[in-house]
């Protein structure tokens, strides 16, 4: 949870751990970029539950009836509950917390899962690990799941657990004797027993430490590893995923600007590096905390949001979750930057603090999470995008009739840029595109038919996204399907094999398809594959990106069914239908 104590922290562990320091930008950058992107080199899906938002029991407007607006106009897909560090003191069943901490009013659960709902998102709960029991947690997802029929399916154990004082530093409540990492690994596996014997298809995250942040690679009192190796190599065969919060450390938004890409990457390397190590390439990565951390009101955080969240999920993310949707704010810490307001509140909307604008306006890292509605959705593919200079971040989605859309952010605060754009495996139409924006300390969103494929103007401080169609040649592909599944009554095991039949490699694959009955995806391998309603996404590995040409690459997954688990129709790899090959199929009594 965003405070003051966590700033101090940040600052201690450039410190302590030995972060080099980060060049602010120049005050101005080159009138002209290039950007080029490569529509077959598919880098990620964007997630069902990737763009997160964190909400608070010490909120009363959290259910306020426009709250699922704000949500889902923002574009928000998952809601973590229930606020931070007061997971770890919060009891659920009476909704009280340790210690006499500050509960609003009308943040009961059930009221919270009912906004969610409302936003069309899916809920992120943390249990209390601080001072609660694998019990309560258990009890937690019965009435969640069982009782109510909610099918929460993401559950996090505490939240900044290695923040306890075992290192220190302490501002994370935990009631147990030892506060060890070793501690808190084998409670965490009695958590996901008893949680998984009520509901086995939840998934459960752990606690790790931030790579590269305090108190990444030290070694406490009494321990012979330090938080993160300790905690996988007792639990990481037991969980699901793996949750680190990400607060840069930043003195001016030049600095603050390079974040996504000087950290981003070498942070999920770190983790994959660490959960291979220990698990395998099944868990996940949850960010269910970020934040600029500067600036927090004004345009360099509108464009730090976007480019933040794109580049979490390019690196595999699967849920990046902005701290907070309201915070409130010290009105004695008001600043101007960049020529705008900043109140020092944490929110995304203002919580109608006396120095701030009426409840629940927009700050620019609403509007920067809302671009990214622009950009994609749940299921579209993440291609790559290559710019010029560090000055221009871009980031691009091939979506599944074949169109591609492109972000661009201009992080100058002081000049225009114009954008020469390039595209490999994708040809655009010749029609003026669609492009939105959102520009330095605006209120709101505007679109134009503007520009050409080819070449943007991007002003100032502001981020763009360009929509293009397919035109001649675009969108085209040759491939084959090949599909056979081994079934039961209620469940199968099934494998996909595509068939390059074109003349040229692919670089990077989605495959997409539609279940006519009801069959579900529960896991998958050589793919990352998920599910909306009837149509599945697959996504190649980064070990199985390329299809040479006559050459072919397979995936499989198991799943369940009800009372119709017809074939797979619809196949089409990066937006271009394919032929259906061989269809096999074997019947277990």
């Amino acid at each position: 949870m965003r405070s003051s104590v966590r700033r101090c922290l940040i600052a201690l562990a450039v410190v302590l751990v030995g972060l080099p320091s980060v060049t602010a930008l120049p005050a101005s950058g080159a009138a002209a970029a290039t950007v080029s992107i490569d529509a077959g080199q598919a880098l990620a899906t964007i997630p069902a539950v990737g763009v997160g938002m964190n909400v608070a029991v010490w909120d009363g407007r959290m259910n306020d009836p426009v709250t699922s607006t704000l949500l889902k106009d923002a574009g928000v897909t998952a809601v973590r509950y229930p606020g931070g560090s007061y997971a770890d003191g919060y009891h659920w069943q009476t909704h009280t917390t340790e210690n006499g901490w500050y509960m609003a009013a009308n943040t009961e659960f059930d009221k919270y899962v009912a906004t969610t709902r409302a936003a069309g998102a899916q809920p992120i709960v943390t249990a209390n690990y601080g001072s609660g029991t694998a019990q309560e947690a258990a009890d937690w997802v019965r009435y969640a799941n069982v009782t109510k029929g909610y099918g929460i399916k993401y559950w996090e154990i505490g939240n900044e657990v290695y923040g306890n004082g075992h290192y220190g530093a302490e501002w994370e409540l935990d009631k147990h004797a030892s506060k060890s990492p070793a501690t808190y690994a084998t409670n965490l596996v009695q958590y996901v027993t008893a949680m998984k014997a009520v509901d086995p298809t939840i998934k459960i995250g752990a606690v790790l430490t931030t790579p590269g942040n305090w108190p990444d690679g030290i070694v406490g009192p009494g321990d012979t590893q330090d938080w993160n190796n300790t905690v996988m190599s007792i639990a990481g065969s037991r969980v699901d995923f793996v949750i680190v919060h990400h607060y840069p450390y930043s003195t001016n938004e030049g600095e603050l600007l390079t974040k996504p890409q000087a950290e981003i990457s070498t942070m999920t390397r770190a983790l994959r590096d660490l959960i291979n190590r220990y698990a395998g390439p099944h868990v996940g990565i949850a960010v269910t905390e970020e934040s600029s951390n500067f600036a927090l009101n004004t345009s360099p955080s509108g464009l730090y949001a976007p480019d933040a969240y794109l580049t979490w999920m390019e690196n595999g993310a699967f849920t990046i979750d902005w701290w907070n949707l309201r915070n409130g704010t010290d009105c004695q810490k008001v600043t101007v930057i960049q020529g705008a307001t900043d109140y020092n509140d944490g929110g995304i909307v203002s919580s109608g603090e006396t120095c701030e604008p009426p409840a629940n306006t927009p700050f620019p890292p609403y509007y920067g999470l809302q671009m990214i509605t622009k950009l994609g959705g749940p299921g579209d593919a993440l291609v790559r995008a290559t710019s010029s200079g560090p000055l221009l971040s871009a980031h691009a989605v091939k979506r599944a009739n074949g169109d591609v859309n492109v972000m661009l952010i201009n992080k100058d605060p002081g000049n225009d840029v114009t954008v020469d754009l390039s595209y490999s495996g994708f040809t655009p139409s010749s029609a003026t595109p669609t492009v939105y924006s959102y520009r330095k300390n605006a209120s709101s969103i505007g679109s134009a038919a503007t520009g050409t494929a080819a070449t943007q103007t991007v002003p100032a401080y502001s981020i763009v996204v360009v929509q293009l169609r397919a035109g001649s040649g675009g969108g085209t592909s040759a491939c084959q399907v090949d599909y056979t599944k081994n079934e039961w009554q209620g469940g199968l095991t099934a494998n996909a094999t595509i068939r390059n039949t074109g003349s040229g490699p692919v670089n990077g694959w989605r495959l997409t398809f539609t279940f006519p009955g009801d069959t579900k995806v529960t896991n998958a391998w050589n793919a990352s594959v998920t599910q909306s309603g009837a149509a599945v996404t697959a996504t190649n590995a980064s070990y199985n990106a390329t299809i040479p040409a006559g050459g072919s690459q397979s995936f499989g997954f198991q799943g369940t069914w009800t009372g119709n688990n017809a074939n797979p129709t619809g196949f089409a790899l990066n937006g271009a239908a394919c032929t259906t090959g061989q269809i096999s199929e074997a019947v277990r009594p």
